[in-house]
């Protein structure tokens, strides 16, 4: 709103044919307010071209364009219709200022003008004008952190989640690398289990159970399914021939260790959903369908059906990836190894949901 001409007062422009109401309304209002005066309807469009007053009190009755034309034309424009507007009328019919106020009009002074009553009325509606414009603001802004509340929100718990996302990965790489892995081990299978899990919703197998999946939270998930060798010797993890019986039965127990970190972690944090998906991945992946697996040696559906799909996607990176033992196997050789372990390592149903998307994990040629 418009203070004023070179002021720091609310700016009434007033508009009467009359030059001694001009200025006996200038002489009134000058203490309080910065004041211009206009003669004419056309005087006035001509000052609002560069203010904004507070306030226009608008004579009625002017030769020429009457108050009521020059309302009209002030409610039409963009740019003026919500500056308030008082009629100055000597009319006293009622049906007139019904008429004005219809308009757009906030009130009517009568004249002769009593000095006191004018500056009053008018302090009063550059205050209500002020609050309301101060509510509009207070609206608009509120409106404004409503209409973004939800994307803040979102910006928020993705920036949580990246950083969750890359504490989780560099903990899992540190196993890795441990594990003398140098071939991305984590991302692969993680490409893998998207694969399989996509399939498996698109497809509606076990729909039960699979109704509540979140794909992004389990594939975040998956990755610490070996966290658990954090306690196994290098002397084991990095031999490079066929590990003894002994040190086998050792390196088992990465299955336990794993559920036992995520149950101390559990403790810890009021997160329970990612947790309870990646202490799943951990204990179960090197369960197998026929019951020799471990660390439990279950069986069947007794293995939850996360353990029994991070098994394929980990065996599957397994044999194409090179280790301190073996070389790697291409993917022709990988897949035909897969599905021949169906009924015996792997869930059969499983088997079957692999072999029709078995290409998608060919990445040798991307």
């Amino acid at each position: 709103m418009d203070k004023g001409i070179g002021s720091e007062k609310h700016l009434v422009i007033m508009v009467d044919d009359n030059p001694a109401n001009l200025r006996i309304g200038k002489n009134i209002l000058t203490d309080s307010f910065t004041v211009a005066t206009a003669p004419s309807a056309e005087k006035l469009f001509a000052l609002l071209e560069n203010n904004n007053p507070s306030i226009i009190l608008l004579d009625v009755d002017m030769p020429g364009m009457n108050g009521y034309e020059t309302i009209k034309i002030l409610k039409a424009n963009p740019k003026t219709r919500d500056i308030p507007v008082i009629f100055l009328t000597s009319i006293g019919e009622s049906d007139s200022e019904l008429e004005g106020l219809s308009l757009g009009a906030i009130d009517y002074i009568s004249k002769p003008i009593q000095p006191s009553l004018l500056l009053k009325r008018i302090e009063v509606h550059v205050l209500v004008e002020e609050q309301r414009r101060t509510l509009e603001k207070q609206a608009a802004e509120l409106t404004y952190f409503n209409d973004n509340l939800q994307k803040m929100v979102d910006e928020k718990t993705r920036s949580v989640l990246d950083l969750q996302n890359a504490l989780l990965k560099t903990m899992a790489e540190l196993v890795e690398y441990r594990d003398d892995i140098t071939g991305k081990h984590i991302e692969r299978t993680q490409f893998g289990i998207r694969i399989l899990l996509n399939e498996i919703l698109a497809c509606g197998f076990c729909p039960e159970e699979t109704k509540d999946w979140n794909v992004d939270l389990l594939v975040q998930s998956c990755q610490l399914h070996d966290v658990g060798k954090i306690f196994i010797s290098d002397t084991i993890l990095r031999k490079p021939g066929k590990l003894s019986d002994e040190e086998f039965e050792d390196m088992k127990i990465h299955t336990r260790v794993g559920k036992q970190i995520m149950e101390k972690v559990e403790v810890l944090t009021k997160e329970s959903e990612f947790l309870k998906y990646a202490k799943i991945f951990a204990t179960s992946h090197h369960e197998k369908w026929d019951g020799t697996g471990y660390p439990f040696g279950l069986s069947g559906i007794e293995i939850p059906l996360l353990g029994r799909v991070m098994a394929i996607a980990d065996v599957y990176d397994a044999l194409i990836s090179v280790r301190p033992y073996k070389t790697a196997y291409t993917h022709e050789d990988a897949v035909k190894i897969i599905i021949d372990g169906s009924g015996t390592q792997f869930d059969p149903a499983l088997i079957e949901i692999f072999k029709r998307i078995s290409n998608q994990f060919n990445t040798s040629g991307k």
